[in-house]
């Protein structure tokens, strides 16, 4: 089965102005993988700075047009990988973090990083299969 990297309208461009090499979504052998998107608004280019509910809201929101726009869904993901700059925001996030998957969620990772090339406290990252 071939690989194909999707577009993920707005998105696709914002993360590339910023000379990022990397494509939003990839579809292969009936997954959907999701390259770490942080809390950028896709109309805009701007990263969603400040709170850090405000933030995983906003990456939430690009996790699940990038899924849309590949075939899958929330409902799709198996694995889901949190980035955080600070270990202390881990409750606050997991509580946001419900709001998404209040039934069943998928298996996760949080990993607390040193350091970002950008200002943003968070990024999401997912496999998910294909909607079928």
């Amino acid at each position: 089965m071939p690989v194909e990297r999707i577009k993920v309208p707005g998105l696709s461009d914002a993360i590339a102005a910023r000379g990022v090499p990397l494509t939003v979504a990839t579809r292969a052998n009936g997954f959907v993988f999701i390259s770490g998107l942080p809390p950028i608004e896709p109309a805009t280019g701007r990263m969603v700075k400040g709170d850090t509910v405000a933030q995983l809201r906003q990456a939430m929101s690009n996790l699940e047009l990038a899924l849309k726009c590949a075939g899958s869904s929330f409902e799709s993901t198996v694995m889901l990988t949190i980035y955080m700059s600070n270990s202390g925001f881990f409750s606050v996030v997991n509580e946001a973090y419900r709001e998404y998957f209040p039934g069943h969620p998928p298996a996760r990772t949080c990993v607390v990083v040193g350091s970002w090339p950008f200002e943003a406290d968070l990024e999401v990252e997912a496999i998910a299969v294909i909607d079928g």
